[in-house]
């Protein structure tokens, strides 16, 4: 059976600014990095996801700073690139298809907005029958005002896309278990 797919959602350049606002999770970027480097080692597929704003004034419109990749995170020759202009990496990216077609049956999520672009992606490969898990360590976002205006944290904001998730539509776990999967049995 083949190896699960690690799946690494926006991490451009961009989403380490300060305009980003308030954010969670500081280790995230590092622990990505730390599971690229397992996936590269156990010779497993890797996708990177990268947001191309219709937005022209964003910091991720193509030609901007922001939409490139964060450099330790950078893809490799042969590591499949998908582009994706709304939240969902399954939406208009053929990602499904290339997963199928190499029979991979686990998308491994990480990245950011845990509950944005992580959240929609992991919804989406859970309803499309994968067994899919989202990295709690592995992803972050930031502080975001709710609708009755009340400012909820980074933390909170993470902690309630993560329990979204778990349990219906993927498994949350760590760094450490991810790593475990790559463990043939």
């Amino acid at each position: 059976m083949p190896l699960p797919a690690l799946i690494i959602i926006d991490m451009q350049r961009g989403m380490l600014e300060a305009a980003a606002g308030q954010r969670n999770n500081p280790e995230a970027p590092a622990r990505v990095a730390e599971l690229l480097l397992a996936w590269r080692e156990a010779q497993a597929p890797i996708v990177h996801v990268r947001h191309i704003s219709r937005s022209p004034g964003s910091p991720f419109a193509p030609g901007q700073f922001g939409v490139e990749f964060q450099p330790a995170l950078h893809p490799l020759p042969g590591e499949h690139v998908v582009e994706k202009n709304v939240p969902d990496a399954f939406i208009n990216s053929g990602l499904e298809r290339w997963l199928r077609v190499r029979d991979i049956r686990s998308p491994v999520i990480v990245g950011v907005s845990t509950n944005n672009s992580v959240e929609a992606s992991a919804r989406t490969a859970g309803n499309l029958g994968f067994s899919t898990y989202v990295v709690a360590d592995g992803c972050f976002t930031f502080a975001k005002t709710d609708y009755n205006g009340v400012l909820r944290s980074a933390d909170d904001v993470h902690a309630m896309a993560l329990a979204n998730l778990h349990g219906e539509y993927a498994q949350v776990i760590s760094c450490r278990e991810a790593r475990e999967l790559l463990i043939e049995p």
